[in-house]
C-alpha cells in the first residue's frame, strides 16, 4: 500500500478563502460536474461548541455518467461517491485539495475498467483545483 501522503492532491492558493470557494464552485460547473452539497465544517464544529479557528468547506461533486459506471462495476463503491474537494485554511494559507480518485479506487477495486474512469475523473478534478487556486 502507498503512503497516505501519496493519496492527496493539494495546492496552496494565493486567494482569500471565500474567493477560492467561489472560484472552485465555478470551476466544478465549467467541467460539467455538479455540486451536490457544500459542507461548512468550520461553522458546524463551532456551532457544536468545538474549537476550530480555521475555515473548511467540503464540496461534494459528481459527474453522473462516471458515477454510474463506477457503481455499475461494484455497487459497494457508492461509499466513495461523490468526489470531495476541500477548500481550507492552514497556517494562514488557503489550500484546495482532494484524495486522488485513482489512488482511492485502486485501493478499493481490482477492476481494470475503473482505471480509465478514475484517471479521467482525477484529471478533471485536478484541473478544477488548479483553476480555482
Amino acid at each position: 500500500m502507498q503512503p497516505a501522503t501519496d493519496m492527496y492532491y493539494t495546492v496552496k492558493s494565493g486567494k482569500p478563502f471565500d474567493q477560492a470557494v467561489t472560484d472552485l464552485d465555478a470551476a466544478v460547473r465549467r467541467h460539467q460536474f455538479g455540486v451536490l452539497h457544500v459542507h461548512d465544517i468550520g461553522a458546524t464544529l463551532r456551532s457544536k461548541g468545538q474549537p476550530f479557528e480555521g475555515e473548511c468547506k467540503v464540496f461534494e461533486v459528481c459527474n453522473p455518467r462516471q458515477a454510474a459506471k463506477v457503481i455499475g462495476s461494484d455497487l459497494r463503491l457508492n461509499m466513495v461517491l461523490p468526489c470531495r474537494i476541500s477548500v481550507y485554511t492552514e497556517a494562514g494559507e488557503t489550500r484546495i485539495g482532494m484524495i486522488e480518485p485513482e489512488r482511492m479506487l485502486g485501493v478499493l477495486s481490482d477492476d481494470p475498467a475503473l482505471d480509465a474512469i478514475a484517471r479521467g475523473v482525477g484529471e478533471s478534478t485536478r484541473r478544477m483545483i488548479d483553476e480555482a487556486k
